[in-house]
């Protein structure tokens, strides 16, 4: 059997790049020249490309986020926006994949015009297009239900081959009927701008290429790789090409033959009577071919998360052929929807219904990328990242190219979406997932108004509600020694920086009156106006007579964003430990008490060494802390402070433990729930004459911060605090308690 992941960065390239270079470009950019001239051709593939580049970098992004599994553009989508609205998605791009291989393999029969014309001509015979269009489809169907995607991507490269040397031989030939008329003259200008985006309808097709290397998505070796190398390069290389190729025209016919011969570039080749249509033989044969490589895997993806309202169809289509692992009965399925398209003869009206599902499908890349990077989950952590305005520029352009092309077509594709989604939504009501996403860039919105107004020196009394599905912290600091030392106050900021939210109140001690609102008024002020411009965390004062009344009242008030406060930091001054970690002991078991997760921090008078990264020791025997731990480095390495640091994680165990401990670890990083590498871990193997901390204190000499886990057996016995001392050497240490389980996605 072989392996399931077969392909490369290259699979993804060709099939793009194969579908860019497609049917449009021999049949209709030569048109597109002499319609609105050279530059507003060069317009036209500047808009396509406003869409086509920021779902490219949209693409790479969001790939490189989590591992994409079969599926491409379906996967990315649902797992963003929740099955619901994917399916509805899904099933749009699937259905536009499978009627562009009709679309392509009718354009494959005009690489046939000399013989239509010849039995015209001669025989007053009009041949039709099916003869060539349906044994095409047929030859292909059986190639891809027989040899799979392997020996579809073989013939991908032959006929890439031959598309190369068309282009070639194109660029290398002479203008129509001589050298001596100016023809980039009667070209270069800009006209007929009414019908701009008439023209823009018809040579569209051109830029739904892009994602056609995605959906191999399930068979790449290294995805996360691959589909953002593959798929920009290819949108580039198409990018550079579409100009020269226009360029060519400019400078090689008058307007009219451009306009009215649409094979004129066999009249420009160098030997272009023949191979400029096997050039266009091949380029829409190859186009066909991605397309119904890609579509099946689509449809096989729907079906693998039972998103067909059909129980038993599901079961059948993500069924796969056993020696390759092809999805089989997708591809049938594929094929003969396809057959009954080109049976049609003509699929130019579909074809502007599949430019607007392409075009949906792109606008909802760009958004996801655009909400990302305001409402992002702390499991969001893509290693290749776009910009916030270029996806949202993809977005709004894609939008706005639908309206532009056809009002009715996108009132058609828009009312088609609603509709399948309400039917989805009925038949799958148990889905959630729509809401999350936008639930996420709310929250972000909200945190960011607040800090906003607050830096502002405006109180917000608003208190609006943050519904969160996935865990992230939601902070309280309570200290009354903010103006002697501001580390807690630091972690804090590193907390809430990107994905969480920070409270942190300067205690006052007395009651509550006119002498103490007044101080607590200057003192608020007087913090406020030290605050770093890069600040996110919130900050006020509190009037209360003892440090466990002060705690007591604010951990049940939800945050200023909206979200119940879910942990608690004490902090520490290592070299004077006693009175502040008696007052500490007190107010944990009331903390804990009441389910909130408890970080104590150990303050250090060394410099924190950004650089050095975070240390971070764990037990096998407390989970939850470590996973607790994991997390809270990763938010905090979110933190411009941190960006060249890293994470490294400990675990000191006995000899016969290594094994089986070295597995664990590495199952979760192979499973993605620990995003680490193998060379960030270290597993060290106790020695009886040395102590833990002496192991520690080593080791995290120079750490920026080390964190190390704690549980409730740690107060059990009054005032003694053994466990936090002993930590000199080091510099600032984080002792973490999980109060219940942190899932690490």
């Amino acid at each position: 059997m072989s392996d399931v992941k077969k392909f490369g960065t290259s699979a993804v390239y060709f099939t793009a790049l194969s579908t860019i270079v497609g049917a449009i470009v021999f049949l209709r950019f030569g048109y597109a020249v002499g319609s609105v001239g050279l530059w507003g051709t060069f317009i036209l593939i500047a808009i396509g490309h406003l869409v086509t580049i920021p779902t490219a970098l949209a693409i790479s992004e969001l790939a490189t986020n989590k591992r994409v599994e079969g599926g491409g553009e379906y996967f990315i989508i649902s797992r963003s926006f929740g099955l619901n609205i994917g399916a509805t998605l899904g099933m749009l791009l699937y259905l536009s994949q499978t009627i562009s291989v009709a679309f392509y393999i009718v354009a494959f029969t005009e690489a046939f015009d000399f013989l239509f014309n010849y039995l015209y001509v001669n025989f007053d015979f009009v041949l039709p297009k099916q003869v060539i269009s349906i044994p095409a489809m047929i030859l292909l169907s059986v190639l891809v239900l027989k040899k799979g995607a392997n020996m579809g991507l073989k013939v991908l490269y032959i006929a890439g081959t031959l598309v190369l040397i068309a282009l070639l031989m194109f660029f290398f030939g002479k203008p129509v009927n001589g050298a001596g008329i100016d023809y980039f003259s009667a070209n270069v200008s800009l006209k007929n701008s009414g019908n701009m985006f008439l023209v823009l309808a018809i040579i569209f097709p051109a830029f739904t290429g892009i994602t056609a290397g995605v959906g191999l998505s399930g068979d790449l070796k290294n995805p996360g790789k691959s589909i953002p190398i593959g798929t920009v390069a290819a949108t580039f290389t198409g990018l550079i090409l579409y100009l020269l190729i226009c360029l060519k025209f400019a400078n090689s016919a008058l307007p009219k033959d451009l306009v009215e011969n649409q094979l004129i570039m066999a009249n420009i080749a160098i030997g272009g009577k023949i191979l400029i249509p096997l050039g266009l033989a091949a380029c829409t044969f190859t186009s066909a071919l991605s397309s119904i490589m890609v579509g099946p895997r689509t449809l096989q993806a729907l079906a693998l998360d039972n998103s067909l309202p059909i129980k038993s169809t599901n079961k059948w289509l993500r069924q796969t052929r056993k020696k390759d692992n092809e999805p089989i009965n997708a591809s049938l399925v594929t094929c003969v929807i396809a057959l009954v398209f080109v049976a049609f003869g003509s699929v130019d009206s579909v074809a502007q219904i599949i430019s607007m599902f392409f075009l949906v499908t792109y606008g909802s890349l760009c958004l996801i990328s655009f909400l990302h990077h305001f409402g992002s989950s702390p499991a969001y952590r893509p290693t290749f990242k776009s910009k916030w305005y270029i996806s949202l520029a993809g977005f709004v352009i894609s939008v706005w190219a639908m309206f532009q092309i056809s009002v009715l077509y996108t009132l058609i594709a828009y009312i088609a979406i609603i509709g399948l989604y309400i039917y989805i939504e009925r038949y799958h009501s148990d889905r959630k997932g729509f809401s999350a996403i936008f639930a996420n860039t709310l929250f972000q919105m909200n945190r960011g108004l607040q800090i906003y107004l607050q830096n502002k020196r405006k109180r917000s009394s608003s208190d609006q509600a943050a519904s969160e599905d996935e865990w992230r912290p939601s902070a309280i600091c309570i200290s009354r020694n903010t103006f002697k030392r501001d580390s807690a106050l630091k972690l804090l900021n590193w907390i809430s920086y990107k994905y969480g939210f920070g409270t942190y109140l300067h205690l006052i001690d007395g009651y509550y009156s006119k002498k103490t609102t007044e101080q607590a008024k200057i003192e608020l002020d007087r913090l406020l106006s030290n605050l770093d411009t890069s600040n996110q965390v919130y900050i006020d004062t509190l009037i209360s007579p003892s440090t466990t009344s002060a705690i007591a009242q604010s951990i049940q008030t939800p945050g200023i964003a909206g979200m119940e406060n879910n942990m608690v930091i004490f902090e520490y001054m290592k070299s004077e430990p006693e009175n502040d970690l008696n007052d500490i002991m007190t107010n944990f078991r009331m903390v804990n008490a009441g389910g909130f997760d408890v970080c104590i921090l150990g303050t250090s008078r060394k410099p924190i060494l950004y650089k050095n990264g975070i240390h971070i020791w764990v037990s096998r025997f407390d989970t939850e802390s470590t996973n607790l731990m994991i997390l809270l480095g990763f938010i905090i390495m979110g933190h411009p402070s941190w960006k060249k640091a890293n994470i490294k994680i400990f675990n000191i165990c006995y000899a016969h433990e290594i094994d089986e401990i070295k597995q664990n670890m590495y199952e979760l990083i192979n499973s993605g729930r620990m995003p680490i590498t193998e060379t960030n871990i270290e597993i060290i193997e106790r020695d009886e004459h040395i102590s833990v901390k002496e192991i520690i204190n080593q080791r995290s000499i120079d750490a920026g911060l080390t964190m190390i886990g704690f549980n409730e057996n740690t107060f059990k016995v009054e005032g003694d605090f053994s466990f936090f001392e002993g930590f000199e050497n080091i510099g600032n240490v984080l002792f973490v308690h999980s109060n219940g389980k942190k899932t690490i996605n």
